[in-house]
């Protein structure tokens, strides 16, 4: 018997049995095929616009994926470099090859970690308690909790053109009768849809008619804790190209033809990640749209051709990738295609990522309605975690939307509910300048510490970057620049007015214009990068700071206002009737859960509030 199982070996199962087993809880990771584990059906990418700060939170916290991407990576760059630090985000073209095999060898060679290939059939359950589950081999494998991480794989389709046929991302079964169990355990199902672009051949593209796009000159790593070891000139290139009328008409003219458009696919697609045939239909006005071509593996010949996602057939892919500058010449050595699954309603969840009407069953990933690899780890580690502070009898890990990007991605799945494949955005965080890729480490390594997930060894290195950066900000308080010719003519040729005496450095750093850089050079001293970067948002940004985090006072102030766990929302007068129906589904523990739940006013948190002091007065 185990006391954690889970299933899947994608990102999310990755984390979940990781942070299980190091935590020292004898866990098994189930899956139907170890070539799959960690696997990149899609863009092997790391990271993205708030991703990335995902994957430095996972990493703060103990998770594995932010340090795997950074020995595995072909090109890394900090996107948004130029805007506010709320914004700025890490993104890495990984090498689809080496990810896997890194994480595989990971998941081997960790204490208390069994894995086995199978394909799981059947929950068991007991009073609404999960006891563990059924192969299909019939092999019964009994646990005290059980996560559910299978992406894509749940009943999946695999569509292009008019075919249509049961299939996981590369071909393999499905999880053909899971899902079927869950729904005979009453968890509500619905179906998703997502989908991949076609690969080319490295050398049959014209790299003279695209865009080169490099990564950065700075070394750059997703880990909070250790320094990146690559060579900044070992980095592969990008490139870029562009649709054009050509490849637009051809579309335009042929949408009958493909999966999406002619009433094929019944799932629903990500927003934020669009078929090229929903590019060109719902946005005509565009004359053009960004095609990047991204190499798969550092010795591999297949090139990704990212944005182009479609579900054309195979004949009418080959004119659409040849229309295109760069590829007329082209061979396309895997076509794309969609992949419909069936996901559960995230509502069904507890903040725990535990089902509500199963004890002991915590779902994480796609199958919760999430589409990408770093939403997918992010929860796995939040669900494992989960389960081994429940084995040990301890109160839930339940980050809130001030404290991490995660804790935002897990208060949207249950409180707002999906209608499609949710993605985080930088927008979604109302305190993300409170949020930021530079300050995961000093927001959540305490927890993963507290946990159990950061070793003595991260936990120094860790220690020593706080009291690194503690004092600098004593020093630049205390040195004050001196007044000389020569710091007046380097003020003047950065565009900042010239100094009228000794100036506190920490004072001179408010400017907008002056940087950590500036501070340098005027007083001829060189600070440690990490603490720099910290020391100069936070003075900057201080003003700002202390404005959100008022914010962030009245949010949690709302958060310890409990509703009572055996309400009944149809004693609530003046309720509307769609708030009354998503209290009752989502069942909110605080006043600021309800105030947060798609459909609920604040008129009607008015009435619930009132409702509550005169019922319950004592809560």
């Amino acid at each position: 018997m185990y006391e954690v199982i889970v299933i899947g070996g994608g990102h999310a199962g990755c984390e979940a049995s990781l942070a299980c087993a190091r935590i020292g809880h004898k866990t098994l990771l189930i899956t139907g095929n170890f070539n799959n584990i960690a696997d990149m059906p899609c863009n092997p990418s790391i990271g993205g616009s708030a991703k990335g700060i995902v994957v430095r939170e996972i990493d703060a916290l103990g998770g594995e994926m932010g340090y795997n991407a950074d020995i595995s990576h072909l090109q890394i760059k900090m996107l948004n470099s130029k805007k506010g630090p709320g914004v700025r985000s890490l993104r890495c073209q990984a090498d689809k090859t080496t990810y896997p095999q890194n994480m595989l060898n990971t998941l081997k060679n960790t204490k208390n970690l069994d894995l086995k290939e199978a394909l799981v059939k059947e929950i068991i359950t007991e009073n609404n308690e999960i006891k563990g589950i059924i192969t299909e081999e019939n092999e019964k494998i009994l646990a005290k909790k059980v996560i559910i991480t299978t992406g894509t794989y749940l009943n999946a389709d695999i569509l292009r053109g008019h075919s249509k046929h049961k299939g996981g991302p590369h071909g393999e079964k499905p999880s053909l009768y899971l899902s079927e169990s869950l729904q005979k355990n009453g968890l509500r199902i619905r179906r998703l849809k997502t989908g991949t672009p076609p690969r080319v051949l490295k050398s049959t593209i014209d790299y003279n008619e695209c865009s080169e796009e490099k990564g950065d000159d700075t070394l750059l790593s997703f880990s909070n804790f250790y320094d990146p070891i690559y060579k900044i000139e070992d980095q592969l290139p990008c490139y870029l190209t562009y649709t054009n009328a050509k490849t637009h008409k051809l579309i335009l003219d042929n949408l009958d033809k493909c999966a999406l458009y002619s009433g094929l696919i019944v799932g629903i697609g990500p927003r934020y990640c669009p078929s090229i045939e929903d590019k060109i239909v719902k946005f005509k006005d565009k004359e053009r749209h960004q095609i990047f071509l991204e190499p798969e593996r550092l010795n591999g010949e297949e090139m990704y051709v990212g944005g182009f996602s479609t579900t054309m057939p195979e004949e009418l892919q080959e004119e659409l990738i040849h229309s295109m500058d760069g590829l007329h010449n082209a061979k396309i050595t895997k076509y794309g295609y969609a992949i419909e699954y069936d996901a559960i309603d995230s509502t069904e969840l507890k903040m725990s990522l535990e089902t509500k009407k199963i004890e002991g069953l915590y779902t994480a990933g796609q199958i919760n309605g999430t589409s990408g690899y770093e939403e997918a780890a992010a929860q796995g580690l939040i669900a494992g975690i989960n389960a081994s502070l429940s084995l040990e009898g301890k109160e839930p890990l339940i980050l809130k939307r001030n404290e991490a990007y995660i804790g935002v991605l897990v208060d949207d799945l249950i409180n707002k509910g999906i209608t499609e494949p949710y993605r985080l955005l930088t927008s979604r965080a109302e305190f993300r300048l409170l949020l930021r890729h530079d300050n995961a480490d000093i927001r959540l390594t305490e927890i993963g510490r507290k946990v159990g997930l950061i070793n003595d060894e991260k936990y120094n290195i860790f220690k020593q970057k706080q009291q690194r950066v503690k004092e600098l900000e004593e020093h630049l308080k205390e040195v004050k620049i001196p007044l000389t010719e020569e710091n007046n003519k380097y003020l003047e040729s950065i565009n900042s007015s010239k100094l009228l005496g000794k100036t506190v450095a920490y004072e001179l750093l408010k400017r907008p214009e002056i940087t950590m850089k500036d501070i340098e050079h005027l007083l001829n001293e060189t600070f440690d990068k990490h603490a720099s970067e910290q020391v100069e948002i936070n003075i900057k940004y201080k003003g700002y700071i202390d404005k959100t985090n008022k914010e962030v006072e009245k949010m949690l102030n709302l958060e310890k206002k409990q509703i009572p766990k055996d309400i009944n929302y149809d004693n609530v007068r003046n309720l509307a009737t769609e708030a009354r129906q998503k209290l009752s589904l989502v069942r909110p523990l605080t006043i600021g859960q309800a105030t947060r739940i798609s459909g609920v006013n604040p008129s009607d948190i008015t009435m619930l509030l009132v409702y509550l002091k005169k019922e319950y007065p004592n809560e």
